[in-house]
Protein backbone atom coordinates (compact mmCIF):
# COMPACT_ATOMS: atom_id res chain seq x y z
CA UNK A 1 0.00 0.00 0.00
CA UNK A 2 1.21 3.22 -0.58
CA UNK A 3 0.57 6.39 1.12
CA UNK A 4 -1.18 8.07 -2.12
CA UNK A 5 -3.86 4.84 -1.78
CA UNK A 6 -4.11 5.36 1.82
CA UNK A 7 -4.90 8.32 1.71
CA UNK A 8 -7.72 8.07 -1.44
CA UNK A 9 -9.52 5.37 0.96
CA UNK A 10 -9.59 8.48 3.63
CA UNK A 11 -11.41 10.58 1.45
CA UNK A 12 -13.98 7.84 0.29
CA UNK A 13 -14.72 7.75 3.67
CA UNK A 14 -15.46 11.72 3.86
CA UNK A 15 -11.81 12.49 5.16
CA UNK A 16 -10.72 16.39 4.06
CA UNK A 17 -7.11 17.15 4.28
CA UNK A 18 -7.15 17.70 7.88
CA UNK A 19 -8.52 14.38 8.96
CA UNK A 20 -6.43 12.66 6.79
CA UNK A 21 -3.37 14.24 8.22
CA UNK A 22 -4.95 13.64 11.67
CA UNK A 23 -5.18 10.26 11.00
CA UNK A 24 -1.56 9.94 9.13
CA UNK A 25 0.08 11.67 12.16
CA UNK A 26 -1.41 9.83 14.83
CA UNK A 27 0.14 6.32 12.84
CA UNK A 28 3.22 7.57 12.47
CA UNK A 29 3.73 9.14 15.71
CA UNK A 30 2.70 5.84 16.86
CA UNK A 31 -0.34 7.73 19.10
CA UNK A 32 -4.00 5.93 19.32
CA UNK A 33 -6.76 7.66 17.15
CA UNK A 34 -8.43 8.61 20.23
CA UNK A 35 -5.48 10.47 22.29
CA UNK A 36 -6.98 13.53 22.08
CA UNK A 37 -8.74 15.98 24.07
CA UNK A 38 -11.77 15.82 21.48
CA UNK A 39 -13.30 12.80 20.85
CA UNK A 40 -12.79 11.74 17.27
CA UNK A 41 -16.73 11.10 16.90
CA UNK A 42 -17.12 15.09 17.25
CA UNK A 43 -14.75 16.17 14.21
CA UNK A 44 -14.51 13.78 11.88
CA UNK A 45 -16.81 12.22 9.30
CA UNK A 46 -18.92 9.19 11.03
CA UNK A 47 -17.81 6.92 8.11
CA UNK A 48 -14.36 7.53 8.86
CA UNK A 49 -14.76 7.62 12.47
CA UNK A 50 -16.46 4.05 12.04
CA UNK A 51 -14.00 2.65 10.36
CA UNK A 52 -11.02 3.83 12.56
CA UNK A 53 -11.05 0.53 14.26
CA UNK A 54 -10.38 -1.34 11.32
CA UNK A 55 -7.92 1.03 9.28
CA UNK A 56 -5.86 0.98 12.56
CA UNK A 57 -5.79 -2.42 12.54
CA UNK A 58 -4.76 -2.33 8.74
CA UNK A 59 -1.98 0.12 9.48
CA UNK A 60 -0.46 -2.17 12.07
CA UNK A 61 -0.14 -5.47 10.35
CA UNK A 62 1.71 -3.71 7.35
CA UNK A 63 5.03 -5.06 9.51
CA UNK A 64 5.59 -7.69 12.64
CA UNK A 65 8.02 -8.64 14.59
CA UNK A 66 9.93 -11.80 13.96
CA UNK A 67 12.77 -11.54 15.52
CA UNK A 68 15.01 -8.56 17.83
CA UNK A 69 18.57 -9.04 18.63
CA UNK A 70 19.66 -6.02 21.25
CA UNK A 71 23.69 -5.11 21.56
CA UNK A 72 25.82 -4.04 23.99
CA UNK A 73 25.92 -0.47 22.44
CA UNK A 74 21.78 -0.16 23.02
CA UNK A 75 21.04 -0.58 19.61
CA UNK A 76 18.46 -3.02 18.56
CA UNK A 77 18.70 -5.00 15.23
CA UNK A 78 14.87 -6.10 13.88
CA UNK A 79 13.66 -8.31 11.40
CA UNK A 80 10.43 -7.64 10.51
CA UNK A 81 7.97 -9.50 8.48
CA UNK A 82 5.55 -7.73 5.41
CA UNK A 83 1.66 -8.58 4.59
CA UNK A 84 3.39 -11.04 1.64
CA UNK A 85 5.55 -12.78 4.24
CA UNK A 86 8.77 -11.21 2.83
CA UNK A 87 11.08 -9.71 5.65
CA UNK A 88 13.20 -6.58 6.05
CA UNK A 89 15.46 -5.50 8.42
CA UNK A 90 15.30 -1.72 10.97
CA UNK A 91 17.98 -1.20 13.21
CA UNK A 92 16.80 0.95 16.75
CA UNK A 93 20.07 3.34 16.64
CA UNK A 94 21.62 4.54 20.08
CA UNK A 95 20.23 8.37 20.49
CA UNK A 96 16.67 8.01 19.13
CA UNK A 97 17.50 7.02 15.96
CA UNK A 98 16.08 3.74 13.21
CA UNK A 99 17.41 2.86 10.36
CA UNK A 100 14.97 1.23 7.63
CA UNK A 101 14.91 -0.74 4.43
CA UNK A 102 13.35 0.19 1.25
CA UNK A 103 13.72 -2.70 -0.57
CA UNK A 104 13.56 -6.43 0.06
CA UNK A 105 17.07 -7.93 -1.58
CA UNK A 106 19.18 -5.04 -3.65
CA UNK A 107 19.91 -4.66 -7.24
CA UNK A 108 23.02 -2.46 -6.72
CA UNK A 109 24.91 -6.40 -5.79
CA UNK A 110 27.85 -4.30 -3.27
CA UNK A 111 30.08 -7.09 -3.13
CA UNK A 112 30.40 -6.99 1.20
CA UNK A 113 27.00 -6.52 1.26
CA UNK A 114 24.44 -9.73 2.35
CA UNK A 115 21.80 -7.75 1.16
CA UNK A 116 22.81 -7.74 -2.56
CA UNK A 117 23.36 -11.86 -2.68
CA UNK A 118 19.80 -12.34 -3.87
CA UNK A 119 19.19 -9.43 -5.86
CA UNK A 120 16.21 -7.35 -5.88
CA UNK A 121 13.24 -9.34 -4.72
CA UNK A 122 10.30 -6.48 -4.59
CA UNK A 123 10.24 -2.97 -3.95
CA UNK A 124 9.33 -1.82 0.04
CA UNK A 125 5.59 0.21 -0.50
CA UNK A 126 5.73 3.58 1.08
CA UNK A 127 3.10 2.99 4.05
CA UNK A 128 5.71 0.11 4.99
CA UNK A 129 8.70 2.74 5.20
CA UNK A 130 6.45 4.49 7.51
CA UNK A 131 5.34 1.69 9.36
CA UNK A 132 9.00 0.65 10.05
CA UNK A 133 9.20 3.81 11.77
CA UNK A 134 5.98 3.52 13.63
CA UNK A 135 6.47 0.06 14.74
CA UNK A 136 9.88 1.73 16.25
CA UNK A 137 8.37 3.85 18.21
CA UNK A 138 6.38 1.63 20.14
CA UNK A 139 9.44 0.57 21.44
CA UNK A 140 11.12 4.04 21.93
CA UNK A 141 11.26 7.57 21.12
CA UNK A 142 12.48 8.26 17.36
CA UNK A 143 13.99 11.75 16.26
CA UNK A 144 16.45 10.63 13.38
CA UNK A 145 15.31 8.11 10.36
CA UNK A 146 18.32 6.99 8.09
CA UNK A 147 17.61 5.33 4.85
CA UNK A 148 20.18 2.74 5.32
CA UNK A 149 18.84 -0.96 5.70
CA UNK A 150 18.12 -3.11 3.29
CA UNK A 151 18.04 -1.60 -0.80
CA UNK A 152 19.14 1.56 -2.50
CA UNK A 153 16.46 3.96 -1.88
CA UNK A 154 16.83 5.76 -5.18
CA UNK A 155 15.75 2.33 -7.13
CA UNK A 156 13.07 3.04 -5.18
CA UNK A 157 12.62 6.40 -5.48
CA UNK A 158 8.63 7.22 -5.61
CA UNK A 159 7.63 5.14 -2.77
CA UNK A 160 10.84 7.04 -0.23
CA UNK A 161 10.10 10.42 -0.95
CA UNK A 162 6.93 9.55 -0.43
CA UNK A 163 7.91 8.36 3.05
CA UNK A 164 10.19 10.86 3.52
CA UNK A 165 7.25 13.84 3.09
CA UNK A 166 4.98 12.20 5.74
CA UNK A 167 7.96 11.66 8.18
CA UNK A 168 8.62 15.53 7.87
CA UNK A 169 5.57 16.68 8.18
CA UNK A 170 2.84 14.78 9.91
CA UNK A 171 6.14 12.34 11.72
CA UNK A 172 8.22 15.08 13.46
CA UNK A 173 11.11 14.51 12.06
CA UNK A 174 13.55 17.61 11.72
CA UNK A 175 14.35 17.59 7.85
CA UNK A 176 18.26 17.28 8.42
CA UNK A 177 17.41 14.35 10.69
CA UNK A 178 16.17 12.24 7.14
CA UNK A 179 19.01 10.89 5.92
CA UNK A 180 18.85 9.62 2.43
CA UNK A 181 21.54 7.43 1.39
CA UNK A 182 22.76 6.56 -1.96
CA UNK A 183 25.37 5.21 -4.38
CA UNK A 184 24.94 7.73 -5.96
CA UNK A 185 21.96 8.14 -8.56
CA UNK A 186 21.05 10.60 -11.07
CA UNK A 187 17.31 10.72 -10.19
CA UNK A 188 18.26 11.43 -6.48
CA UNK A 189 20.07 14.52 -7.56
CA UNK A 190 17.43 15.35 -9.67
CA UNK A 191 14.62 14.56 -7.55
CA UNK A 192 15.48 15.67 -3.89
CA UNK A 193 15.51 19.50 -4.19
CA UNK A 194 12.21 19.40 -5.58
CA UNK A 195 10.48 18.09 -2.66
CA UNK A 196 8.92 20.16 0.62
CA UNK A 197 11.16 18.01 2.90
CA UNK A 198 14.21 17.83 1.63
CA UNK A 199 16.28 15.43 3.36
CA UNK A 200 20.13 14.87 4.08
CA UNK A 201 22.38 13.49 2.06
CA UNK A 202 24.64 10.19 2.37
CA UNK A 203 26.29 9.03 -0.53
CA UNK A 204 28.07 6.04 -0.52
CA UNK A 205 31.68 6.45 -1.93
CA UNK A 206 33.97 3.33 -0.47
CA UNK A 207 36.98 4.09 -3.08
CA UNK A 208 37.99 7.09 -4.61
CA UNK A 209 39.62 5.07 -7.59
CA UNK A 210 36.75 4.85 -10.18
CA UNK A 211 37.98 1.18 -11.37
CA UNK A 212 37.87 0.22 -7.62
CA UNK A 213 34.71 1.83 -6.91
CA UNK A 214 33.01 -0.41 -9.68
CA UNK A 215 33.96 -3.59 -8.01
CA UNK A 216 32.65 -2.81 -5.13
CA UNK A 217 29.81 -1.52 -6.37
CA UNK A 218 29.32 -3.50 -9.88
CA UNK A 219 25.54 -2.64 -10.53
CA UNK A 220 25.71 1.48 -9.40
CA UNK A 221 26.03 4.20 -11.86
CA UNK A 222 29.06 4.66 -13.31
CA UNK A 223 29.59 8.32 -11.85
CA UNK A 224 33.36 8.81 -10.84
CA UNK A 225 34.20 9.56 -7.62
CA UNK A 226 34.76 13.03 -8.14
CA UNK A 227 31.64 13.40 -10.54
CA UNK A 228 29.43 11.88 -6.90
CA UNK A 229 31.52 14.46 -4.77
CA UNK A 230 30.72 17.44 -7.19
CA UNK A 231 27.37 16.86 -7.15
CA UNK A 232 27.04 16.33 -2.97
CA UNK A 233 28.85 19.39 -2.63
CA UNK A 234 25.79 21.27 -5.12
CA UNK A 235 23.39 19.44 -2.76
CA UNK A 236 25.09 20.65 0.67
CA UNK A 237 25.16 23.94 -0.30
CA UNK A 238 21.73 23.79 -1.46
CA UNK A 239 19.90 22.83 1.67
CA UNK A 240 22.67 23.88 3.91
CA UNK A 241 23.52 20.16 5.13
CA UNK A 242 26.58 18.52 5.00
CA UNK A 243 27.01 15.97 3.00
CA UNK A 244 27.70 12.49 4.71
CA UNK A 245 30.34 9.71 2.56
CA UNK A 246 29.88 6.41 3.56
CA UNK A 247 33.40 4.38 3.55
CA UNK A 248 33.14 0.85 4.39
CA UNK A 249 36.55 0.49 5.73
CA UNK A 250 37.76 -3.10 4.76
CA UNK A 251 41.41 -4.05 5.02
CA UNK A 252 43.68 -4.79 2.89
CA UNK A 253 40.97 -3.14 -0.09
CA UNK A 254 40.56 0.47 0.90
CA UNK A 255 42.46 1.66 3.49
CA UNK A 256 45.68 2.25 1.53
CA UNK A 257 47.95 5.02 1.95
CA UNK A 258 46.83 5.78 -1.90
CA UNK A 259 42.84 6.04 -0.59
CA UNK A 260 43.83 8.46 2.03
CA UNK A 261 45.45 10.39 -0.37
CA UNK A 262 42.64 10.06 -2.28
CA UNK A 263 39.86 10.91 0.12
CA UNK A 264 41.82 14.19 0.85
CA UNK A 265 41.88 15.16 -2.44
CA UNK A 266 38.38 15.16 -2.63
CA UNK A 267 36.68 15.98 0.30
CA UNK A 268 39.37 18.56 1.96
CA UNK A 269 37.79 21.99 2.19
CA UNK A 270 34.09 20.66 0.93
CA UNK A 271 30.92 21.27 3.13
CA UNK A 272 31.24 17.15 4.34
CA UNK A 273 31.88 14.68 6.52
CA UNK A 274 33.78 10.84 6.23
CA UNK A 275 31.72 8.48 8.40
CA UNK A 276 34.22 5.64 8.50
CA UNK A 277 32.46 2.24 9.58
CA UNK A 278 34.92 -0.45 9.69
CA UNK A 279 33.83 -3.58 7.78
CA UNK A 280 30.90 -6.22 9.86
CA UNK A 281 32.73 -9.52 8.95
CA UNK A 282 30.35 -11.88 7.04
CA UNK A 283 31.68 -15.56 7.03
CA UNK A 284 30.29 -16.03 3.70
CA UNK A 285 32.40 -13.25 2.46
CA UNK A 286 36.13 -13.16 2.00
CA UNK A 287 36.49 -9.34 3.33
CA UNK A 288 38.16 -9.08 6.47
CA UNK A 289 37.35 -6.27 9.25
CA UNK A 290 39.97 -4.01 10.39
CA UNK A 291 41.57 -3.79 13.80
CA UNK A 292 39.70 -1.01 15.49
CA UNK A 293 43.00 0.77 16.49
CA UNK A 294 43.88 0.88 12.19
CA UNK A 295 40.78 2.55 11.95
CA UNK A 296 41.31 4.90 14.65
CA UNK A 297 44.83 5.64 13.48
CA UNK A 298 42.95 6.57 9.92
CA UNK A 299 40.32 8.05 11.46
CA UNK A 300 43.03 10.82 12.98
CA UNK A 301 45.20 10.91 10.18
CA UNK A 302 42.21 12.08 7.72
CA UNK A 303 41.74 14.93 10.87
CA UNK A 304 44.92 16.20 10.87
CA UNK A 305 44.55 16.57 7.44
CA UNK A 306 41.38 18.68 7.24
CA UNK A 307 38.77 15.82 6.31
CA UNK A 308 35.91 16.12 9.15
CA UNK A 309 35.70 12.03 9.91
CA UNK A 310 33.57 10.09 12.34
CA UNK A 311 34.59 6.81 13.34
CA UNK A 312 31.52 4.64 13.35
CA UNK A 313 30.50 1.53 14.60
CA UNK A 314 28.79 -0.60 12.65
CA UNK A 315 25.57 -1.76 15.01
CA UNK A 316 24.73 -5.29 15.75
CA UNK A 317 28.89 -6.00 15.41
CA UNK A 318 28.94 -8.80 18.18
CA UNK A 319 24.95 -10.24 16.93
CA UNK A 320 26.69 -10.70 13.34
CA UNK A 321 23.62 -8.30 12.15
CA UNK A 322 25.41 -6.58 9.47
CA UNK A 323 22.75 -5.61 6.76
CA UNK A 324 20.91 -8.96 5.33
CA UNK A 325 22.75 -11.00 7.99
CA UNK A 326 19.69 -11.33 9.85
CA UNK A 327 17.46 -11.96 7.25
CA UNK A 328 20.03 -14.38 5.12
CA UNK A 329 20.59 -16.61 8.66
CA UNK A 330 16.93 -16.97 9.04
CA UNK A 331 16.13 -18.17 5.16
CA UNK A 332 18.91 -20.34 5.97
CA UNK A 333 17.19 -21.60 8.56
CA UNK A 334 13.97 -21.88 6.97
CA UNK A 335 15.55 -23.74 4.00
CA UNK A 336 16.87 -26.52 6.53
CA UNK A 337 13.85 -26.85 8.58
CA UNK A 338 12.17 -27.23 4.95
CA UNK A 339 15.02 -30.22 4.19
CA UNK A 340 14.74 -31.53 6.68
CA UNK A 341 11.19 -32.29 7.42
CA UNK A 342 10.99 -33.68 3.40
CA UNK A 343 13.63 -35.81 4.47
CA UNK A 344 11.39 -36.89 6.82
CA UNK A 345 8.74 -37.99 4.63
Amino acid sequence: MRIAELRDQLRQLGANPAHEDRVLRHWVQAKPQDATKRKPVDFLPRPLYEALPRISEALAGLVSLRSVHPADDGSERLLLALRDGQTVESVLLPRDGVCVSSQVGCAVGCVFCMTGQAGLLRQVSSAEIVAQVAFARTRRPVKKVVFMGMGEPSHNLDNVLEAIDLLGTQGNIGHKNLVFSTVGDERAFEQLPLGRVKPALALSLHSTLAERRAELLPRAPRISPEELVERGEAYARQTGYPIQYQWTLIEGLNDSEEELEGIVRLLKGKYALMNMIPYNTVDALPYQRPTWERAAEIARWLHRRGVLTKLRQSAGQEVDGGCGQLRARTLEGEKVVRVTRASAR
